[in-house]
């Protein structure tokens, strides 16, 4: 079993900054995807960035110069710097790790956290 903790979320004003933090703990682990989602009041949950082992990554299109993604698999930790913050960023940001156990693959999900951008 994989645990997520997520930390860093908060209210910041439109074009403020934010960094994300996710940590991973449990038993020996191999990951080799590592994402941050988010989903708004009232929408689906949409991938923001992603991590994909050994060197991918990929951004959607409305974060795209502004958020930076980084990971260290090794470690389990994951961030993500958010710049120029708009009110739309708002959500509930959730860090997703995929990989291999000693027993089987597995998916875990942090408990998610709130980034609230207003004025």
């Amino acid at each position: 079993q994989v645990q997520l903790v997520e930390s860093g979320g908060g209210l910041v004003q439109p074009g403020g900054s934010l960094r994300l933090s996710c940590a991973a703990s449990g038993s020996a682990f191999i990951i080799n995807y590592m994402a941050w989602y988010r989903q708004a009041p009232g929408k689906q949950r949409e991938l923001v960035a992603a991590i994909i082992y050994p060197d991918s990554t990929n951004y959607t299109d409305s974060v795209k110069g502004r958020f930076t993604i980084s990971g260290d698999n090794a470690k389990g930790t994951l961030h993500l710097q958010m710049n120029s913050l708009k009110p739309e960023d708002t959500a509930v940001y959730y860090c997703n790790y995929e990989g291999l156990t000693l027993r089987a693959p597995f998916t875990s999900w942090g408990q998610g956290t709130q980034v609230t951008v207003s004025s």
